[in-house]
């Protein structure tokens, strides 16, 4: 999880590994272009140390703000930093020498970047796509601990029974079954390497133990959502205070925007949300405006034959989406598509990369999936399933 400290350092190291190799590598290229003599050493590094200078704070305040984290932004800003720093440093040079700054130096700092400074500022580029990057990934990579795997739980209220249902009739509900079915959900998260954090229960919130609803995870960075249905949105408080403890970047979806967290589905950099009972257009559109600057496309996808995204479809390991083709309404917004026989299979939590999570209720499905290759492990989830919950529901993956 990345601390604000964390980010802190992470640009001013990043500011003076740029800074540090361009003024390095500048300095030996002059240093080689002039026959390699020791004599012009020190004016060679008098002369760029005020652009090096000058780079370090303002590479060092991009970085801070993350302007340079994919390669054609950190193009754009080492192209331009480079400039700048070399007008800004031959001029801090010029006024060091006791020079006036009029007209004529001016024009002469203009024609270093076709000619003396022109390397300083190819070089800069580079070193801000290349190094600036990877020390700034190495810094925050510290921050994060990539064997923890963590599950946000919440146990199930004794009014589940009470829960909204859309597409479904209501059948009873065997409370003290559902209890021993979620103990079996948990176990089996912990058996495969997560840690399970309980998020305190709500008797009074009869569709709280459906978590998955509250909040979605993008890396270090969390979308408390807005549910759909008035009766759910208290659930949110608590899962709030949680999410919080893990040190996670708080983001939250506001109204009149909706969103539950059954709508989204992460498929690598893409992130399908449905737009159905539970998801407007207007929640949709503050989840893009969060996502957009992680790297993440989002694509709309209408949802009407079920209650939620995934309740139709969702994601093994290696980016195949599966569903029940019945339940999908268009197949073809998806780039890979594998129709499984079983409504209930249409569901997976991804475990690991060769493992995954599903309902005991879709045999078939699981059959087909460990004949791809997989490692299936399948949990009892009837009483939930009849409230229209599914095993993605019952958790909050945290990797």
């Amino acid at each position: 999880m990345i601390s604000v400290g964390r980010r802190l350092a992470a640009a001013f190291s990043s500011g003076i590994a740029v800074a540090g190799t361009v003024y390095l590598a500048t300095g030996l290229a002059f240093f080689t272009a002039n026959g390699a003599a020791a004599e012009n050493l020190p004016a060679i590094a008098e002369y760029f140390l005020p652009m090096a200078a000058v780079l370090f704070v303002l590479y060092s305040l991009v970085a801070a703000l993350e302007i340079h984290r994919y390669w054609f932004t950190a193009t754009v800003v080492g192209l331009v930093l480079g400039v700048v720093s070399a007008v800004a440093g031959t001029a801090l040079g010029i006024v060091a020498t006791g020079a006036e700054l009029n007209a004529e130096a001016f024009t002469f700092i203009l024609a270093t970047l076709l000619g003396t400074n022109l390397i300083f500022v190819v070089v800069t580029t580079i070193a801000a796509i290349t190094v600036g990057r990877r020390v700034w990934n190495a810094v925050v990579a510290g921050a994060v601990q990539p064997t923890r795997l963590v599950a946000l739980v919440r146990p199930p209220s004794s009014r589940l029974g009470e829960g909204e249902l859309t597409h479904l009739d209501r059948v009873a509900v065997d409370a003290g079954l559902a209890d021993a079915q979620w103990d079996g959900y948990v176990a089996a998260l912990r058996d495969n390497g997560f840690e399970t954090i309980e998020v305190a229960a709500a008797d009074e919130l009869a569709d709280s133990v459906f978590i998955e609803d509250t909040v979605v995870i993008f890396g270090d960075v969390a979308v408390l959502t807005s549910p759909g249905a008035e009766s759910r949105r208290a659930e949110v408080e608590a899962v709030r205070a949680s999410v919080s403890s893990l040190g996670l970047e708080l983001h939250e979806i506001t109204q009149p925007g909706t969103l539950d967290g059954g709508d989204v589905l992460k498929v690598g950099s893409t992130v399908y949300v449905g737009r159905g009972g539970r998801t407007n257009a207007e929640g949709i559109r503050q989840l893009r405006a969060i996502v957009s600057p992680l790297g993440y496309s989002l694509i709309a996808v209408p949802v009407e034959k079920v209650l939620h995204l995934k309740s139709g479809v969702t994601a093994l390991p290696d980016g195949t989406v599966i569903g029940f083709a019945e339940l999908v309404d268009n197949v073809d917004l998806y780039d890979r598509f594998l129709a499984v026989p079983e409504a209930e299979g249409a569901a997976v939590v991804v475990l690991s990369d060769d493992a995954v999570l599903m309902s005991s209720s879709a045999p078939k499905t699981a059959a087909l999936i460990e004949n791809l290759g997989y490692r299936v492990v399948t949990v009892d989830v009837s009483e939930f399933e009849k409230m229209e919950g599914c095993v993605t529901c019952l958790s909050v993956r945290i990797r």
